[in-house]
């Protein structure tokens, strides 16, 4: 990633934590000790917050639950129940088909970006970057952060769909969540 890419992430990333609250935020019960070591990796980040219930289960649908929680770095900009709620009847539920493991793959990793970009980089390389950053994603797709005003960031998918970043930096031991409201959509 370049020191551009870096720095206009960065300013996206101070946008976003000034505008929303963040899972982590909400208290938990104590945990055995190899629970909470599990439970602090982007995976179990996802899995203690039942607004991302749909994700998780698409990840572990995928088969890509080991990867998110490995080494990483990664930068998972995560979509909420609601934002899956909002694709057509039935697609959740045709994407976590076993014949369809390819394109999930594909859809769930065009939501992940090497490295952790925190809200203030994210937001440092959208001002560099005039107004805009290009993201490589690891399915090798391109995502645009903007700066919406207001201190507000928004990504643009290949499709040309707009979503914003509701709350920023949810951070785990491998890499950090920023929450948005729809499902990014990879080119063909």
């Amino acid at each position: 990633m370049t020191r551009v890419s870096r720095s206009l992430l960065a300013a996206s990333a101070l946008v976003l934590t000034a505008t929303a609250a963040t899972a982590h935020d909400r208290p938990r019960a104590a945990r055995p000790a190899h629970a909470a070591a599990a439970s602090t990796t982007l995976v179990g980040v996802a899995a203690a917050n039942p607004d991302f219930s749909t994700l998780v289960a698409a990840v572990q649908a995928a088969g890509l639950a080991d990867t998110l929680a490995g080494g990483g770095p990664f930068t998972v900009f995560a979509p909420t129940n609601a934002a899956f709620e909002t694709l057509p009847d039935g697609a959740v539920e045709r994407l976590v088909q076993p014949r369809q493991r390819g394109q999930l793959t594909r859809i769930l990793t065009y939501h992940v970006v090497p490295g952790r970009i925190s809200a203030a980089d994210l937001a440092t390389a959208v001002r560099v970057g005039g107004g805009s950053a290009t993201l490589t994603t690891v399915e090798g797709g391109r995502l645009t952060a903007q700066d919406a005003g207001r201190g507000r960031l928004r990504l643009t998918d290949s499709t040309g769909e707009t979503f914003w970043i509701t709350a920023a930096d949810v951070n785990a031991s491998n890499g950090v969540i920023h929450v948005i409201d729809g499902v990014l959509t990879p080119g063909h």
